[in-house]
């Protein structure tokens, strides 16, 4: 049994999230979360995995007081509603193009992604798909999931003892959760590092949710990058790709910390939940 230590939401898109002590999750993710993003004129759904196109987003901060609203800090200590006119005119200004909030998902949105230089950081299926873009980035395109903002899983979920396991080969990294922007941190004293590579097909309990773990969550190169306070650590991602590279659906090996999870039962979360874990039983 474990302990749920952190709770985070990202309201917009790959900016900077908030952390909470409780939240409601539905059969969508945590209420509130990735409601909102940042577009081009192009379609591209606003990612910092294409950090030389969108990397400023992760300068500002984004926070939700009410269902359907959102409030974004910008550098500099100027917040601005999100949806507002002078929002969408500053975030234009700090990328370099015409780039609006949106809080309307069509289809699926264009998601741009970096190619990584470390291994295992992107499935050989898609290398030979990538293309140099005008920002002279080697990136591939993928699309995010039908009607949302989100890559692929509606809630992600980070282990302490995974990043426990990673400081001890890197002692000089800075493993500070919030790099790999989580959802949940969770901490299994006295576990082993990545017990959730055991639970992929299983059902995790935490307060009054019921989740299904989905699949291991491939890593980009965004925990290199600076978040807020936290300098940027070029060493991150190498670390994990020397360490821990596991199978991915039909996609090979890849660079993964945390799960992808699922919601079968909604409802209320709390910092200090229990977290009970109930794996697929092993086959004979």
């Amino acid at each position: 049994m474990g302990t749920l230590v952190a709770v985070r939401r990202y309201p917009v898109k790959s900016m900077l999230g908030e952390a909470l002590t409780s939240v409601r999750v539905t059969e969508g993710g945590l209420a509130g979360d990735r409601a909102f993003a940042v577009l081009d004129g192009a379609g591209a759904v606003g990612s910092a995995k294409h950090p030389r196109k969108w990397g400023g987003l992760l300068r500002c901060r984004s926070s939700s007081a009410r269902p359907g609203e959102a409030e974004v800090e910008l550098p500099g200590g100027d917040v601005l509603p999100a949806g507002s006119a002078a929002l969408d005119a500053r975030l234009s200004g700090l990328l370099g193009r015409p780039v609006r909030v949106s809080d309307e998902p069509h289809g699926h949105g264009l998601l741009e992604r970096a190619v990584p230089a470390y291994e295992g950081g992107l499935p050989e299926v898609l290398r030979a798909s990538a293309s140099v873009d005008g920002t002279g980035e080697e990136i591939t395109a993928g699309r995010v999931a039908a009607g949302t903002f989100f890559d692929f899983g509606r809630v992600h979920l980070v282990t302490v003892n995974s990043l426990r396991r990673l400081r001890r080969i890197r002692p000089e990294g800075d493993f500070d959760p919030r790099r790999f922007r989580p959802n949940l941190v969770v901490d299994l004293p006295g576990g082993p590092g990545f017990p959730e590579d055991a639970w992929t097909g299983g059902t995790l309990r935490i307060g009054r949710a019921l989740f299904r773990v989905t699949v291991p969550t491939p890593r980009c190169a965004v925990p290199n990058l600076a978040h807020g306070e936290l300098p940027a650590d070029s060493g991150i991602m190498r670390a994990v790709a020397r360490e821990h590279r596991v199978p991915v659906l039909h996609l090979g090996r890849l660079s993964c910390v945390g799960v992808y999870l699922d919601v079968l039962e909604p409802g209320e979360v709390r910092t200090g939940d229990a977290v009970t874990v109930h794996p697929l039983p092993s086959r004979p």
